[in-house]
């Protein structure tokens, strides 16, 4: 196989995690030895629909999705859990990014199989922790919203950078400082090295949904500013939450004036 697009596309199909998490990391380093590339002649991306995912966890609304304390095994094991599935979504994101938007540029496909890679990674070693706690994925419920998102934006690339990377994966910069703290307080280091990790490599992913972002407002003569707010309003309405992790979003490209404009948003919400 020598089409990107359809390598992306075996990824987003795979149901079972491993396979998943396997074929990704087969493509991305495909993708540097130059053997995959994205081909003007691939075939029309398919209508949106579900990724390939296993059986379990179930899906259920977000305000169905229990908290749990910390200060249990269990607890502890929902968390990672929490955050593997997000991770295992931010798999199917990235390649969906890379399947459904077409004549884009080549860095384009590249920084987002990048990230798929990433996540893969990312979802292996939050897979090999919950093993250390007693668990699997699939052990407790999850919600479904990143994925409602992209199927949201699935017929414009603008609003998929936008609002995707930029706002809802941008949200793990915010909440996983808070997470660390939680956690070292019950002494879990092993889950804080991951956290760690993973928060430093998704200012990287949350970096290139601002690149693209403004690629495309640019292309298109949009002013990326207001478009960013138009955007937000358009498919969230107040859904915005604070507070905001300023010095990692501004490493991963917002700017001071975009940081306090979403700042008076959350608070008017």
């Amino acid at each position: 196989m020598t089409d990107l697009h359809a390598a992306a596309k075996r990824c987003l199909d795979a149901c079972d995690p491993e396979e998943k998490v396997r074929l990704t990391h087969v493509a991305w380093d495909a993708l540097q030895a130059g053997v995959l590339r994205a081909s003007s002649a691939s075939p029309a991306p398919e209508p949106m629909g579900a990724p390939g995912r296993p059986e379990r966890p179930q899906l259920v609304p977000q305000r169905q999705v229990p908290h749990r304390g910390l200060g249990t095994p269990e607890g502890r094991a929902a968390l990672v859990h929490a955050v593997a599935h997000i991770e295992f979504n931010a798999i199917n994101l990235a390649w969906d990014a890379v399947y459904r938007f077409r004549g884009m540029p080549e860095a384009y496909y590249r920084d987002w199989a990048r990230c798929a890679h990433d996540e893969a990674r990312h979802f292996s070693m939050l897979a090999t922790r919950l093993a250390e706690l007693g668990h699997a994925y699939g052990d407790f419920d999850a919600h479904n919203g990143l994925w409602e998102m992209a199927e949201k934006t699935a017929h414009r690339d603008t609003a998929r950078m936008a609002l995707v990377p930029r706002v809802l994966e941008a949200r793990g910069l915010d909440v996983t400082p808070g997470m660390i703290e939680r956690l070292s307080a019950v002494g879990d280091e092993r889950t804080i090295a991951i956290l760690q990790v993973i928060l430093r490599e998704e200012v990287a992913h949350v970096a290139a949904g601002t690149r693209w972002f403004r690629w495309c407002c640019e292309r298109d003569g949009l002013e990326p500013r207001e478009t960013f707010l138009d955007l937000l309003r358009d498919y969230m309405g107040r859904n915005l939450r604070g507070p905001f992790n300023r010095p990692a979003r501004l490493q991963a490209g917002f700017d001071e004036d975009e940081l306090d404009r979403l700042t008076m948003l959350a608070l008017a919400g």
